[in-house]
């Protein structure tokens, strides 16, 4: 077979294999059988001349050609995807898809109400929504909108600064009523903190105070920021939040605000050339007044 001329859906197996593990897995992450993904891994080795993975007691092992291909197979997925965004309408009118790319809190938390009120006006708009808190590449097409809270350096992108957001630190009363309030640094010690991981977000918003924050200081600690949010409204703990989110619960009580707030600033983002596509401009106008105006929500009071 020409390897100029392999079939997609050898590629498409291949990455559900690498990414599930097992021949199985991918199988029903693709909605298929086990023998169809085993001859698509079959033909796509057979293609290249080359085996992919190593078979053991232990399951499939990726050769090292396979791990050398994956970077090169996900660019093809993500120009793949791209195209049927592009083929889901025309450029001139409000009909297909458009892909966003958010943080974790700003897509968990603040996108879906905002969202589902541009859908109700545009409802032959398909919106198709990734969560995550890496910098996905716009100019490899992963999303056609990123909202993301640092700005973004690649040239050919227009990045519109939709203003500060403030992180404070904030309490569920249930945990007040048991454990109090801290009064200074020095007794926040003292408290059950909650934080990430391995994230090193909190280390770097400490900078800005001149607070050394380590992980050995969270009693609960999570990358998942829905997870951490989640954990301060259950009352597990004292965590950080964006104050804009904070205020829309008022069982969630501020924690030593005059000292410790701290700040973002929040980008929408989009590639240059999108600005002829009425879907995707339409919808990034749209996001540029609802999100300046959830930024400037999120303030802290002078």
């Amino acid at each position: 077979m020409d390897t100029t001329d392999i079939d997609w859906n050898l590629y498409r197996a291949f990455l559900a294999v690498m990414r599930e593990g097992s021949l199985s897995a991918a199988a029903r992450a693709l909605g298929s059988t086990q023998p169809s993904v085993g001859r698509h891994i079959a033909a796509l080795e057979e293609a290249l001349g080359t085996p992919l993975f190593t078979r053991g007691p232990g399951g499939l092992k990726p050769t090292a050609t396979a791990l050398e291909l994956q970077g090169p197979a996900r660019a093809m997925a993500t120009a793949a995807q791209h195209a049927v965004r592009v083929a889901s309408g025309s450029a001139h009118e409000h009909r297909g898809t458009v892909r966003i790319t958010a943080s974790q809190i700003i897509g968990g938390e603040v996108l879906p109400e905002l969202l589902a009120r541009y859908q109700a006006q545009h409802p032959l708009v398909t919106l198709e929504l990734v969560l995550n808190n890496k910098m996905d590449d716009l100019l490899k097409r992963e999303a056609d909108i990123a909202v993301r809270m640092e700005r973004p350096g690649q040239q050919a992108l227009i990045a519109k600064r939709m203003g500060r957001v403030d992180i404070g630190l904030y309490a569920h009363q249930r945990y007040v009523r048991t454990r109090g309030l801290p009064r200074n640094l020095v007794e926040m010690s003292q408290h059950a903190l909650i934080g990430a991981d391995q994230d090193p977000i909190a280390t770097r918003l400490g900078q800005q105070k001149g607070i050394a924050i380590t992980r050995d200081m969270f009693t609960f600690r999570c990358d998942n920021d829905l997870a951490q949010i989640a954990a301060i409204r259950a009352g597990m703990g004292i965590g950080g939040m964006q104050i804009g989110l904070a205020r829309r619960d008022p069982d969630l009580l501020p924690v030593l605000p005059e000292s410790l707030t701290f700040n973002l600033d929040m980008w929408l983002v989009m590639h240059g050339d999108q600005r002829q596509n009425q879907r995707v401009m339409s919808l990034f106008r749209y996001l540029t007044q609802e999100l300046s105006a959830y930024a400037a929500s999120s303030q802290r009071a002078s």
